[in-house]
């Protein structure tokens, strides 16, 4: 069975791919390496033993979408990862953000439709809920207005989905996760993004084997126990096998519904300060950081209920903040020794 994988060059695309072969899944990957290396197709072989099928362009490319899914019309599935993801970066160039996460979906979407495969897993986000009123956010907690372009578009692109679905023969499952960190446990896949970190994990990574002079933390004045922001924190592998299950239950027929929404998180909220002390406490590294004023497009607070995927798609995460910020380590350490 052949799954599409957009994106599947980075940070969650790369562990997703490894998950997916490993439960025997024929991957083709499609990605631009706008924020990503052609090195990672080794590593995931590394890993599984096989290395996935590649095609380089970017999605927002019509002619070349619909080229490609006529020549891989055996296609089974999709699970669309690629998008722009960095939230202040998102305030700072909006239109970027737009024309790149709207216009890669929709031309999926149509290459879909016209060669008649019908499952898609979306790489959706908590940042669809805003600032929740109350917390921890359920998948039935009110949508708020995006705080930023970011979050905007996984909004429209949840909507995009839904509207789809009504008309096309197209079922789907958003997947709504929160901050994945953490690399797997080879260390020969991981987050490195291209140039400045804006994910909290690989600039403390980056900052503690020398590569920053000091860790940036936006914010000390919110409403939290420590003035920090607040995420829940979940290991990225554990956010990749909730992938396999979800092309699972689709390709199996197994959905109950056209649209389906899980929550993909821990359920434990950790301030941007309880990170940095078990960053400290399993490296045995003493971070340099300095409080900055808060970055704008930033929430306050989020968590996840997880009950529904949890009883649903019997998943669960596993790993702990420890073992995320150890693994998150023993990546940066490996890529060190690379130089």
């Amino acid at each position: 069975m052949k799954i599409l994988v957009t994106g599947g060059t980075g940070y969650i695309g790369s562990h997703t791919v490894v998950e997916l072969q490993a439960r025997g899944f024929e991957v083709i990957i499609v990605d631009d390496l706008s924020n990503s290396s052609i090195d990672v197709l080794d590593n995931i072989a590394k890993i599984s033993g096989k290395k996935p099928l590649f095609e380089k362009f970017n999605l927002t490319d019509s002619e070349k979408t619909e080229a490609f899914f006529k020549l891989h019309n055996d296609i089974r599935a999709v699970i669309h990862f690629a998008a722009f993801k960095a939230v202040g970066e998102s305030v700072e160039i909006p239109l970027m953000y737009y024309r790149n996460n709207l216009v890669s979906l929709i031309n999926v979407l149509q290459g879909m439709i016209d060669n008649n495969i019908r499952d898609i897993v979306f790489s959706s986000s908590c940042t669809v809920y805003g600032q929740p009123d109350q917390l921890p956010a359920r998948e039935d907690t009110p949508v708020q207005k995006a705080v930023s372009p970011y979050g905007n578009t996984k909004q429209i692109c949840e909507e995009i989905i839904t509207d789809t679905s009504i008309t096309a023969n197209v079922r789907s499952i958003l997947l709504r996760y929160f901050n994945p960190i953490g690399a797997h446990e080879t260390a020969f896949i991981g987050e490195l993004p291209l140039g400045v970190p804006n994910c909290l994990m690989p600039y403390i990574t980056q900052t503690a084997i020398g590569k920053r002079p000091f860790l940036r933390v936006w914010g000390s004045d919110y409403e939290t126990p420590d003035g920090t922001a607040v995420r829940d924190y979940i290991h990225v592998v554990d956010l990749a096998k909730a992938h396999v299950i979800a092309v699972e239950r689709l390709t199996g027929g197994k959905g109950k519904k056209n649209v389906e929404v899980f929550n993909l998180g821990t359920g434990n909220g950790f301030s941007v300060l309880e990170v940095i002390k078990s960053f400290e406490r399993t490296s045995g590294v003493k971070l340099n950081y300095e409080i900055k004023e808060r970055r704008p497009g930033d929430i306050v607070k989020v968590w996840a209920d997880t009950e529904f995927a949890n009883k649903e798609l019997g998943w669960k995460a596993e790993n702990d903040l420890d073992s995320m910020t150890r693994s998150a380590w023993k990546w940066e350490q490996a890529l060190a020794k690379k130089k």
